[in-house]
């Protein structure tokens, strides 16, 4: 971030004047990606999302085996400074790989319908998996957005190059690769969509850039290794 702030801009107001509107660009790029959780909002859909389920949907069900796999990867992440069970402990599976304190969880997800995040979102909290960060498509209204992002909704800057093929991504770009670094030193659970609803079986364009953060961090050494998780929802009829 420092070095793309530093870059030299034509018609700059000299150092300290420059200083200031470059933090002031980098707020309002933070306050594009997320914006702080709202412990009132989560209450109120973690209370109010079965109610919808039930509105929506003739039956929603969920394949115990398949959760249970979940739940066994993320208890591989174990918390920093809590000793790591030796091999043989009871309760431990024993196909299960050890664990890998200071490891984040990443959940790879195909994208099926735009009730995918909550849904997911839902089912990892619940589960005490945590409250994970899902990245979400930029195509949403302004009012959607605010809202999404009081609820972990993560989305990609205004100001970065449209395409893939523009390889300098200025400022924007700098800042959601610190944004990100920090999300996975954190450990915040982090949800990645593969797909866009619209054109399934094929790699987004906004998967690319949210895999590029997460491959960066790692050549970086921000974090050790990564723990990806495949995860999915299927619907009879997507809504």
């Amino acid at each position: 971030v420092q070095d793309a702030a530093s870059s030299p801009e034509p018609g700059s107001r000299g150092d300290e004047g420059s200083q200031r509107c470059c933090r002031e660009e980098i707020r309002q790029i933070l306050g594009e990606i997320q914006a702080p959780l709202s412990p009132l909002l989560l209450r109120l859909c973690h209370w109010l999302l079965p109610k919808l389920l039930t509105r929506v949907f003739l039956s929603v069900q969920l394949h115990r085996g398949q959760l249970e796999m979940v739940l066994q990867a993320a208890r591989t992440v174990g918390s920093p400074g809590r000793a790591l069970p030796a091999p043989g402990t009871p309760g431990i599976h024993p196909r299960m790989p050890p664990l890998q304190p200071e490891v984040p969880l990443v959940f790879l997800c195909s994208h099926q319908s735009p009730l995918d995040g909550p849904l997911l979102s839902f089912l990892l909290l619940s589960q005490g998996v945590g409250l994970p960060r899902v990245a979400v498509s930029t195509r949403t209204s302004p009012r959607l957005r605010s809202l999404l992002q009081r609820l972990g909704g993560i989305f990609l800057p205004s100001g970065m190059a449209p395409t893939w093929s523009d390889r300098d991504e200025g400022l924007p770009g700098a800042v959601l690769d610190a944004y990100v670094q920090e999300v996975l030193r954190s450990r915040q659970p982090l949800v990645l969509f593969l797909e866009e609803p619209s054109a399934l079986l094929r790699l987004a364009e906004p998967a690319r850039r949210w895999l590029l953060r997460l491959l960066r961090a790692l050549r970086d050494g921000a974090v050790p290794d990564a723990l990806l998780v495949p995860v999915g929802i299927a619907y009879d009829v997507a809504p």
